[in-house]
This record gives structure tokens, C-alpha cells and sequence, in this order.
């Protein structure tokens, strides 16, 4: 179970509790009136996730062509009807 605080511990102590939290192995909980509302974490216990893109079919095809002489030509060829 993660460690809780409440907001009046960490507004009065807010140093101390943020080095607590960035040695902690967990998340620390801070409450208000009984509620969460944030939590304090050392940086290496989040876990960036991974970001997929995907491009568009027209962007792929136009990017995998030769440029034309009209960059508004290309645009409307990749816009299509839209």
C-alpha cells in the first residue's frame, strides 16, 4: 500500500516530503480531506510509454514519391476529397 500524506503535511513540510518521496520505492499518496488528489513518485518508477504513430496512406505514398513542381498540387493530391 502506498505511503499518504495529507496536503497540510506537505504544505508545511514540502521539502522533506518530496525527498522522502524521491527515496521512496513507492508512490506517495497526497490527500485532502480524505480524497487523493496528487501523487509523488521517484522519477525511475515511471515507465515512459511508447508512442505509435501511423501515418497516412496518402502521406506515405506521397512522401515515397517524387516531389512535384506544386506544393499545392501535392497537398490537394493528399487531401483528396476532404
Amino acid at each position: 500500500m502506498p505511503s499518504r500524506i495529507t496536503i497540510k503535511e506537505l504544505h508545511a513540510a514540502t521539502g522533506e516530503q518530496v525527498r522522502r518521496a524521491g527515496m521512496s520505492r513507492g508512490p506517495v499518496v497526497v490527500t485532502d480531506r480524505g480524497q487523493p488528489v496528487a501523487v509523488l513518485a521517484n522519477p525511475s518508477l515511471l515507465k515512459p510509454r511508447p508512442r505509435k504513430r501511423k501515418l497516412l496512406p496518402e502521406f506515405e505514398a506521397l512522401m515515397a514519391g517524387t516531389p512535384g513542381s506544386d506544393l499545392h498540387d501535392d497537398l490537394d493530391a493528399v487531401r483528396g476529397d476532404r
